[in-house]
């Protein structure tokens, strides 16, 4: 008589074999229905039988074409034709997965009985699918589902691809659409995983590994388990020798080659896939830009767009170099001069923290010990200082104490942690306004993602003063060697607030010329050609050139008051790039453009930025000139100055930074010119500078207000060396080139350098050559120089005309002001003035600029 377990195995059994049978027919009448169907019907134009468009990544691509990064989705795949792949990788497919492949019409019977009778007896034998079925069940059915549902649809759906597409292109599909495990799609991104090198160039003892991948990724990953892929590896080869795709001495030569090169300490994890990105700020900016471009349906993420951009990886290369040391520098210097900050904590709390060390006994805490840095401080207090301050506000119920501590601790955290030095840099082609190379901040990352570069509003200093320096050469009023005192002035805003600026150690140079005040970034004079011209006319300058459009915009940008004239506003780095640019392109508009082009993934156009700027700059006409040729030049001259013997000269060797050889050893120099500046407090450092190619905005300071950089963080010290770097870098192999001179409307003159006025016999203190618009021009000789009695008549006459009152004295040039204290503040840097009150103390702005 059966045992109860026969009754139940022979029940099981016969379970199984009603299900193969009902199976096994419904295929039958599936198969029969699906030919019929296939046969009568038109597939092809059916709405639900879709074309192939698999997520692919997005390609930012730089201005030779070279990969910057790619934004996807989840899915990491990279599509290729069946026409470059070796037909190893081919054999090997059908080898391991459907040897049957060009044979059948969709399905192998063969391989359905193999798979019934491994239902019936619980065995692995190998799956049923067909490539083609395994296409059709990835494209249109749910391959999770294991029921016998999803199958006949897989089936159904196998014929109708069968008639679609040939044999070659079914490969093609199988081939980009697989997943082939750690995140990719298709053999090609799979390739580049695994091997590091495209499948174009793939080996057959790699081929064979790709393919294992298909059935168990997890378990034939050669990353995690070299042993078991090596083995599964060898099963395929066999095969692949077996049906003649390829000979045993192939195969081992092939086995034995992977082996014995393989590295054996790399773990499953890929440079390739982690998000690779040689540029993050500016795959940044773009990635923003094309967010807004596109529309309906388009996703950046799953499209497969190509994104054509005028980025330069090596301008790029060179401007993450070059600002990464500048930070080093200056977070080096920063943090010098923040020890003095703990001074006060260290005098009142430490004290009371050692007593009640003592009192409790705990040796290991001694808080006066030496607190140099923030981090130090931090890390004290949490291990050291704040237990104790536990144990005494918990037994004396001192909660004040707690708390206060508490303030402190989470106030100092804040402090150190946003009080780190931000830099920016923005390279813009002159003639084109190609954003060549951006750098938004520090490292790109989760929390900090501020585009400094394009989103600051930064105070730019005296950097600002070449764009109403350009309005005042328009105006006539003043010229190159226009002659400005530089002493004790007040300025009344419009409310009627003074204004009194002030000088470095209350000194003051008296007469100087206007190109000289320009170069050495003279605050005084610069506030006189200021007010010389007017807040009209200057704003006015300023607003064009920096592309502040709107009268709303611009009356917020620009305050009527004569700080402005101290670069006292809100910018962006790249709006001052744009602004130099425009005197370097002979007064024409210089727009920034980071996308040239955006193709879809079969290539085609979709959209044209760049194509676009330039239809709307044609259609500007004579518009698209802000300022004159003769004033770009003009101004250009003038910033040359800043180079050869002004606040740049030290950080670009007086010009010789600039200097190169040719091909055949002869030496030549590219001109170059600029401005540089530095905020209140030393708070920001600027350089803005040209050449006849490029112009570049580099800015270090702080994303926070009431920091500063340390007195020896300037301009000149900081942001020109990082500057004239950059610039001598990607100007290496350039052949000169000057600055675009106009035929007319210019005339060059040598003047005195002491008066500005035509030089005599006797001038004995140098002259200037400098340019003119025509009839401004000096046509007086110099009269500083004709003897002692002339000079000092002479030297009488400007002092009684330049004196003016200050609280209601009379104050003569070269009288001192009161002292400043400037005991405190060190020496003057190469590029800044004194630190400056309180600021808003007198009720108006007061501060003192470079």
């Amino acid at each position: 008589m059966p045992s109860p377990t026969d009754r139940t195995r022979k029940k099981t059994l016969i379970i199984r074999v009603v299900a193969a049978v009902t199976f096994v027919t419904a295929v039958l009448v599936g198969i029969a229905a699906g030919l019929s169907l296939a046969e009568t019907v038109n597939v092809r134009n059916q709405e639900n039988f879709v074309e192939f468009a698999p997520a692919l990544p997005t390609k930012i691509l730089d201005i030779d074409g070279d990969l910057i990064t790619e934004f996807s989705a989840e899915e990491k795949r990279e599509l290729i034709s069946i026409d470059e792949l070796p037909k190893h990788l081919i054999y090997a497919v059908i080898a391991r997965e459907d040897p049957d492949f060009f044979r059948h019409r969709g399905f192998s019977l063969k391989g359905i009985a193999r798979a019934v009778v491994g239902k019936l007896t619980g065995r692995n034998l190998g799956g049923g699918s067909t490539i083609t079925q395994q296409v059709a069940g990835t494209l249109y059915a749910d391959r999770s589902d294991y029921s016998y549902w999803r199958k006949l649809r897989e089936l159904w759906w196998a014929f109708q691809i069968e008639r679609r597409y040939s044999k070659n292109e079914i490969l093609e599909l199988y081939l980009n659409k697989m997943y082939m495990g750690a995140g990719t799609y298709g053999v090609e991104a799979a390739s580049k995983y695994y091997f590091g090198h495209s499948a174009r160039a793939i080996t057959l003892a790699e081929s064979a590994i790709l393919v294992i991948q298909l059935s168990s990724p997890a378990r034939y990953n050669p990353l995690d388990n070299p042993n078991i892929a090596r083995d599964r590896q060898q099963s395929v080869l066999k095969k692949m020798v077996s049906l003649g795709f390829t000979t045993k001495e192939e195969a081992d030569a092939s086995f034995a080659e992977y082996w014995d090169g393989y590295d054996y300490t790399r773990v499953s994890s890929s440079a390739y896939f982690s998000r690779d990105d040689k540029a993050p700020w500016f795959s940044e900016y773009v990635r923003r830009q094309m967010e807004g471009m596109l529309y309906g349906s388009l996703d950046l993420y799953k499209d497969g767009f190509v994104v054509h951009t005028t980025l330069d990886l090596d301008f790029q290369m060179a401007a993450d170099k070059y600002i990464a040391r500048g930070l080093e520098q200056a977070n080096v210097e920063y943090k010098k001069t923040q020890g003095a900050r703990f001074e006060q904590a260290e005098q009142l709390y430490v004290p009371v923290v050692d007593l009640l060390s003592l009192v409790f006994d705990i040796e290991s805490v001694h808080a006066s010990s030496d607190v140099q840095s923030e981090s130090k401080a931090l890390a004290k207090y949490v291990t050291e200082v704040n237990p104790v301050v536990d144990a005494a506000a918990l037994l004396f119920d001192l909660g004040d104490l707690k708390t206060a501590t508490n303030g402190a601790y989470a106030s100092l955290k804040k402090v150190a942690q946003k009080n780190t030095v931000e830099g920016a840099l923005v390279c813009l082609e002159n003639d084109t306004g190609y954003v060549k190379a951006l750098v938004g901040g520090s490292k790109f990352e989760q929390s900090n993602q501020l585009i400094r570069a394009t989103q600051g509003h930064i105070m730019p200093g005296s950097s600002f003063k070449p764009l109403y320096y350009s309005a005042a050469i328009d105006s006539r009023k003043f010229t190159a060697a226009s002659l400005i005192y530089d002493s004790p002035v007040v300025f009344y805003n419009e409310d009627g607030t003074p204004y009194i600026p002030l000088n470095f150690k209350g000194e003051w140079k008296g007469p100087v010329l206007f190109w000289y005040a320009l170069a050495h970034s003279m605050n005084v004079p610069s506030l006189k050609v200021l007010d010389g011209i007017g807040f009209d006319a200057a704003i006015d300058r300023a607003a064009v050139l920096l592309g502040v459009e709107g009268e709303d915009n611009i009356r917020r940008t620009f305050p009527r008051l004569y700080p402005l004239g101290l670069g006292v506003i809100g910018v962006a780095p790249i709006q001052m790039a744009r602004a130099f640019a425009v005197f370097a392109n002979q007064g024409r508009e210089v727009t920034p453009i980071a996308i040239r082009a955006v193709e879809d993934r079969n290539g085609r156009v979709i959209m044209d930025p760049e194509k676009e700027l330039r239809l709307q700059q044609k259609r500007k006409g004579a518009g698209i000139q802000l300022i004159s040729q003769q004033n770009a030049y003009t101004m250009t001259t003038l910033l040359e100055k800043t180079v050869e013997s002004g606040t740049l000269a030290w950080a670009s060797g007086y010009g010789s930074n600039f200097t190169f050889k040719d091909k055949d050893g002869k030496k030549y120099t590219i001109p170059a010119a600029g401005k540089t500046g530095t905020t209140q407090n030393w708070a920001d450092a600027w350089t803005v500078g040209f050449t006849p190619y490029y112009s570049t905005a580099i800015w270090f300071g702080f994303d926070s207000p009431g920091n500063s950089l340390g007195v020896t963080q300037t301009g000149a010290t900081i942001a020109g060396p990082a500057w004239a770097d950059f610039m001598r870098e990607i100007h290496q192999g350039l052949p000169r080139k000057d600055f675009v001179r106009p035929s007319t409307g210019l005339i060059d003159v040598t003047v005195c350098s002491v008066s500005g006025l035509l030089p005599t016999a006797f001038c004995n203190e140098g002259t200037n050559t400098l340019t003119f618009l025509n009839g401004t021009q000096p046509t007086r000789y110099c009269d500083v120089h004709e003897g002692s009695e002339a000079r000092t008549a002479r030297s009488l006459e400007l002092m009684r005309t330049d004196t003016l009152a200050i609280d209601g004295a009379e104050v003569e040039n070269g009288l001192k002001m009161p002292e400043l204290r400037l005991d405190l503040l060190g020496d003057k840097p190469p590029d800044a003035a004194a630190p400056p009150p309180a600021f808003g103390s007198t009720g108006n702005f007061n501060p003192l600029l470079d």
